[in-house]
């Protein structure tokens, strides 16, 4: 037997105004798209901004259903929308946020292990990072540069495409 660590890294910011324009456009984006969520069950309301490689930006936010789990998370929503509406572009960054209506939401949303997994496959389709930008309503921010800092031991199609020797 073996044991090994696997490191992942996170830039940590104190305020939004610390990041670079584009990632304060993109949060801000995210934070206008939690406004429109539909979660009356969670009453937790997230917003997820995707930048493309060509400069357009497309929002999505989590989508509940009574018929659990037949919803879908912010983070799906907007990729898919970017991935339907610009297909064959790449994505280059991704920013989440959230609002819950009975506490305030102190530390980084971050996505759950299948919207890391569908950013993991837009990875690597297009052999792109993909740059994460996550912030709750107050507190730090943290900026991951590359998806497999997300999810590092992530599966990859090409574990289905490998032929028998």
């Amino acid at each position: 037997m073996k044991t090994f660590e696997i490191k992942t890294f996170a830039i940590e910011f104190d305020s939004i105004d610390e990041l670079n324009k584009e990632d304060r456009m993109l949060l801000k984006k995210a934070k206008e798209a939690h406004k429109s969520a539909y979660a009356p069950y969670s009453q937790y309301y997230v917003g997820a901004a995707v930048l493309l490689d060509n400069g357009v930006v497309v929002t999505g936010n989590n989508q509940e259903n009574v018929a659990n789990p037949s919803g879908l998370c912010a983070e799906r929503v907007a990729v898919f929308a970017a991935s339907a509406n610009y297909p064959g572009v790449p994505i280059k960054a991704i920013a989440i946020t959230a609002h819950a209506k009975n506490f305030e939401i102190t530390t980084p949303v971050t996505p759950c292990g299948a919207c890391r997994q569908v950013l993991a496959e837009y990875a690597e389709l297009y052999n792109s990072k993909i740059r994460t930008i996550l912030m709750g309503e107050t507190g730090k921010i943290y900026v991951i540069e590359s998806i497999s800092g997300l999810l590092p031991l992530m599966f990859q199609a090409k574990e289905l495409k490998r032929n028998k020797s």
